[in-house]
């Protein structure tokens, strides 16, 4: 039996942990639902507690921070560059510290889309 993302199956001498329960529905993780540069989509999930978590499934525009203060509703263009993953960059998948193209700019999004359900940026300095 394997664990979900509970703690170690082994000990840290390496011996193998015996298990005391069986699994539990708040041990188990939720499936990538990649956010991508699309028509807006949403998606409401619940969560531990009977709480909900607002995910980005599609977005087409992101909420820039612009250096003297102002925000701005920007249309993306495409995703330049991805640390979280390089093969993102093809498939324009928007995650925290992506760096998208924009009219006003390239920009750094701040947001988890993932877990936040917007899309926030700063604009960078060229």
């Amino acid at each position: 039996m394997t664990l979900w993302q509970a703690r170690s199956k082994r000990k840290i001498t390496g011996g193998r942990r015996r298990h005391y329960r069986k699994k539990r529905k708040f041990e188990l993780g939720s499936d990538f639902d990649p956010a991508v540069i699309s028509k807006d989509k949403n998606k409401t999930i619940r969560i531990r507690g009977g709480n909900t978590k607002t995910k980005v499934m599609g977005a087409q525009f992101a909420n820039i921070f612009e250096t003297d203060g102002s925000v701005s509703k920007v249309k993306i263009d495409t995703v330049l560059e991805n640390p979280a993953n390089p093969n993102y960059v093809q498939r324009n998948i928007l995650t925290k510290g992506a760096i998208v193209s924009t009219k006003k700019g390239n920009a750094k999004i701040t947001s988890r889309p993932g877990q936040d359900g917007v899309v926030n940026a700063i604009l960078l300095e060229e």
